[in-house]
């Protein structure tokens, strides 16, 4: 169970915020501008990332470690032109981030804390906001481990951005590979803080689950299943809606499986599970529906590279014709759809 901030920590955390806040960073510094802060406990660096400079949003993200520093650079990059993966993409980061705003995005939990702290604030982007961001999570609160980390990350940031305005060409790296990091280090005076040059740390590539092979299963599904002249679609993507199994528990996204005929655009079939287990459940799925169809594709076509890996060891057996594509046009309009009739019409 992960421990809630005390209200110490609480009080250390919003100094920490006003103190940034003040500065108005976001004049100078642009979201491209990215620095980092060691964490003193657990060596994890935070890639910092000032938000402002458009006007729109006021706000510190703190990458978590190559991850999170992964998850910043695929937002940076070129939008995807697909508004479903963009989506995609901001529930996928890593991140702790304190943003300002107005009294109205605060909700009771937020605002009995500033009350406990006997703190006022008036104006549109005056109230702090702390949020945890997780992959496939809906942004929820932080811990207090995430709470200590934010504090110096808000720190270490503000004197970073006092020193850019001075010198633009701080984080101008010796070599291309490594990045401008503040770390701490124990003197006989308490932490201090000094300049590095570090490079990531590696990042670590998600593995796949092994697909279990019942080569009876598959004998018997082959000799029971025709074979139907059709191309089907096949994809998993998360959902729009948040899942909170438990109250008070952060809620997440469940993976959506969805498989669509090529030609007519039907929908065969939909199943959720949860982030961490989607993978494992994919070929499953698959083998589940053409055993409730008792019909085989000619062609199957999906268009990420994990889906091919974990339906190759299948489809090879049942004499299945597996692509990877860039695009599935009749899975996408049928996912746009649903996000219609689910009433989320910007998803995709």
């Amino acid at each position: 169970m992960e421990k809630a901030p005390t209200i110490s920590d609480w009080k250390a955390l919003y100094q920490a915020a006003l103190e940034f806040k003040e500065i108005e960073a976001w004049t100078w510094m642009y979201d491209s501008d990215v620095f980092g802060v060691q964490d003193p406990v657990t060596g994890e660096i935070g890639y910092c990332c000032i938000m402002g400079a458009l006007g729109e949003m006021f706000a510190l993200a703190v990458y978590l470690g190559s991850e999170g520093l992964e998850s910043y650079m695929r937002i940076a990059s070129e939008p995807p032109l697909d508004p479903a993966e963009a989506f995609e993409e901001l529930l996928l980061q890593k991140c702790l981030m304190v943003s300002f705003g107005s009294r109205d995005e605060l909700t009771k939990e937020d605002r009995q804390v500033i009350k406990r702290l006997g703190l006022k604030f008036r104006g549109r982007t005056a109230w702090p906001l702390f949020r945890s961001h997780r992959p496939a999570y809906h942004p929820w609160y932080l811990t207090a481990d995430e709470a200590r980390f934010l504090t110096l990350a808000l720190q270490q940031a503000r004197e970073v951005c006092l020193r850019f305005k001075e010198d633009p060409t701080l984080f101008d790296p010796p070599r291309e590979e490594l990045w401008f990091v503040r770390v701490s280090e124990e003197t006989e005076e308490g932490i201090s803080w000094k300049d590095a040059w570090l490079e990531p740390a590696p990042l670590e590539e998600e593995e796949l689950p092994p697909v279990p092979i019942d080569e009876l299963r598959l004998a018997r599904l082959k000799k029971a299943a025709h074979f139907m002249p059709a191309i089907w679609e096949m994809d998993f993507f998360l959902s729009p809606s948040a899942v909170q199994e438990k109250r008070g528990e952060r809620p997440y996204y469940p993976y959506m499986t969805m498989t669509v005929d090529h030609g007519s655009g039907f929908i065969f079939g939909t199943d959720l599970a949860s982030p961490g287990t989607h993978l494992e459940r994919f070929p499953e799925r698959f083998l589940a529906l053409v055993e409730r169809l008792k019909r085989l594709p000619v062609e199957l076509w999906v268009k990420k590279e994990e889906a091919y890996d974990l339906l190759e060891p299948i489809t090879s057996r049942l004499g299945i014709e597996l692509y990877l594509v860039d695009e599935l046009e009749a899975l996408e309009d049928a996912r746009a759809a649903l996000g219609r009739f689910l009433g989320v019409p910007e998803w995709p």
